[in-house]
């Protein structure tokens, strides 16, 4: 029988460890590193039916709310995605097994698949998913904190919505004499460590 957890925004966030400064941002790339990553082509790891359940697993996690958009809406099922196809190859068995797994749950206790299922009964999938599955669930969870605050070269954070909701102003090499008295918040930036035209996939 599947319990009722209430997953949200402040939960999901409170109770993972956070993402790190270095994955907010990177060190600058030389022009030709530059050059190289906007010429690379952006591809996808995730099959149309996987990267579904992917979207509405990520989109419970970390919904909307008041205080913004959820993680969907931040590119976090894209970041995961096109992180599965690059440096995180080596773990896209294990995720497309995990997210099948998902929806054979969401198959058994309800008779549907998990994409079609009500916010509350995605809700009790996932929570008895993190009993059942904890480090698969734990593993979905950070990977989409890092889709929502990381530098929006790796195809998360859309808009700077993730940056905005922690405060981040972005990568700067230098402050200016204003920002250092810290009466203000700083202006955001809003501009990948990679330059202006390094959001991938959005």
């Amino acid at each position: 029988m599947l319990h009722d957890e209430k997953l949200s925004r402040r939960t999901v966030i409170a109770s993972a460890t956070f993402v790190p400064v270095t994955a907010l941002t990177s060190a600058v790339l030389t022009d030709a590193a530059l050059t190289a990553a906007a010429q690379a082509p952006k591809t996808a790891a995730l099959s149309a039916q996987q990267r579904q359940i992917l979207d509405a697993f990520v989109d419970r996690l970390v919904p909307e709310d008041a205080l913004g958009p959820g993680a969907l809406e931040m590119g976090a099922a894209n970041y995961i995605d096109l992180a599965l196809a690059e440096a995180l190859a080596g773990e896209k068995d294990a995720i497309t097994a995990g997210l099948t797994g998902v929806d054979t749950l969401a198959r058994k206790e309800f008779d549907a698949p998990f994409t079609e299922l009500p916010p509350e009964r995605k809700d009790q999938v996932l929570a008895a998913l993190e009993n059942e599955s904890r480090a698969f669930f734990n593993r979905i969870r950070r990977l989409t904190l890092e889709g929502m605050f990381c530098d929006p070269y790796y195809g998360g954070n859309k808009n700077y919505a993730g940056w905005d909701l922690i405060r981040y102003p972005g990568p700067r090499l230098a402050v200016g004499p204003e920002d250092q008295k810290m009466s203000t918040p700083p202006k955001p930036l809003h501009q990948s460590a990679y330059g202006s035209n390094f959001n991938r996939g959005h």
